[in-house]
């Protein structure tokens, strides 16, 4: 959910609502500017209203990135459009080749980029797992196919294909 608040848009990355003994409930949340990224702690009172942002979300599949801009194709009517890789940044660990990915949209301009929760990725570096080093459940660092750097199992090699949860940016699971 992207809310239209004090002229920015604003996804809720975390929040907590708390009842107090005394006095009125209220919710903290960690609100993430879509558009920057910068992330701010709010306190709501109860009943104090916010405004979902009118966006629309558009199919796209990521095709590729020059250096300055990440590259998307509209899955239905085929237009690409380019998006500066610095609103791409939290995210770009995650797009490979003809990932498909929803676009918020206001009119058209991007606003936001959704990926999938669980993305598939190679290994691409890793080191080997010290022999008899598994009963202490250890991790080590391994480089995926996109740059991005995840704490995997001692059994992990390279060239394994990997299940990635992209809102933690942990390992789940050994795919293939």
């Amino acid at each position: 959910m992207v809310l239209d608040f004090e002229g920015a848009f604003y996804q809720i990355v975390e929040f907590q609502h708390v009842k107090p003994g005394k006095g009125g409930a209220f919710v903290r949340t960690k609100l993430k500017n879509v558009q920057t990224g910068s992330v701010i702690d709010r306190t709501f009172r109860a009943g104090e209203r916010v405004v979902e942002a009118r966006l629309e979300r558009t199919p796209f599949q990521y095709l590729y990135s020059d250096g300055g801009s990440y590259h998307f194709m509209n899955t239905e009517t085929f237009d690409q459009m380019a998006i500066p890789a610095e609103r791409v940044e939290s995210e770009k660990g995650y797009l490979k080749e003809n990932l498909r990915v929803v676009i918020l949209m206001k009119g058209d301009e991007p606003i936001s980029l959704e990926i999938p929760t669980f993305v598939g990725l190679a290994v691409r570096k890793t080191d080997p797992g010290v022999r008899g080093d598994t009963a202490s459940g250890g991790s080590k660092p391994a480089t995926m196919e996109t740059g991005l750097v995840v704490q995997v199992p001692l059994f992990i090699q390279e060239g394994d294909v990997l299940k990635i949860d992209t809102r933690t940016g942990q390992y789940v699971e050994r795919m293939a």
